[in-house]
């Protein structure tokens, strides 16, 4: 079995070849192509989320497959939308959810929703972005793990984005060495925990990210092989009811931190 880092090197070596091999796939066209052909239609949160395909597409897209059955929930997530900071979407730590309002903005654009390029071809390219990190961690959980953070550490702002996100602490506690029972610290124990083993500008510059990954890499297998090739991490990038739930009270914990409250 080659480990993660030579596995997930493979996958990153040409990222452009390796999406668009996913996206060649008979079933990824088929249902692009269908994606691609309706979601003009839509022209409302209606229309969304009673086009079960385009819907389910869209969901797949930004990770919350696990959450297609709950329409009523996110049909809360699309009429609140994000302009509103107190916004239902806004209050979940788990900002996949935010995300998702964003792109699909029914609450601001109405029916001019879907003629952005972002609701097109750019959920297309989540989904299959989606698809490459899915399948790469039905071989190797730890590979799935640094392509997530891979897309997503250049965008955090603070190690609260961390401590929010269940896949991005794991990697960052495998890499330092910190135990996962750490988690049961108060988060601004955590934070600082975190905060002083590393820098997260860091994460903007490729190179410095890149060898972030090959340090989690080579803890990962030193502790995981030759589990690596167990089931994906369903704990970590699914569940998002529960993530949801969990992110609720996080946030609170964040923002009561903020505030000084």
């Amino acid at each position: 079995m080659m480990s993660t880092l030579v596995s997930y090197r493979m996958i990153t070596k040409d990222l452009t070849r390796s999406l668009q091999r996913t996206a060649s796939s008979p079933q990824v066209e088929r249902d692009s192509k269908y994606y691609l052909e309706n979601i003009q239609k839509v022209k409302s949160i209606d229309d969304f989320l009673s086009d079960h395909r385009v819907y389910s597409f869209a969901m797949k897209a930004f990770g919350l497959e696990d959450m297609i059955y709950a329409k009523a929930y996110m049909r809360k997530v699309l009429t609140e939308g994000v302009d509103d900071s107190k916004s239902f979407a806004n209050r979940l730590a788990d900002k996949r959810f935010a995300e998702f309002a964003k792109t699909f903005n029914f609450a601001r654009y109405g029916e001019t929703t879907t003629v952005f390029s972002a609701t097109r071809e750019g959920t297309v390219e989540r989904y299959v972005r989606q698809l490459l990190e899915e399948q790469a961690g039905a071989e190797n959980e730890g590979v799935r793990l640094a392509l997530y953070f891979q897309r997503k550490a250049p965008e955090l702002k603070s190690v609260y984005g961390i401590l929010a996100d269940r896949a991005l602490l794991a990697v960052v506690q495998t890499a330092l060495g910190i135990p996962a029972e750490a988690s049961a610290a108060d988060i601004e124990v955590q934070a600082k925990m975190i905060e002083a083993k590393l820098n997260i500008e860091d994460f903007k510059d490729p190179e410095k990210l890149d060898k972030f990954l090959q340090r989690f890499a080579a803890a990962y297998d030193a502790t995981n092989m030759p589990l690596a090739v167990s089931a994906p991490v369903l704990t970590l990038f699914g569940n998002s009811a529960q993530t949801a739930g969990m992110g609720v009270d996080l946030l609170m914990s964040l923002q009561k931190i903020k505030t000084g409250l």
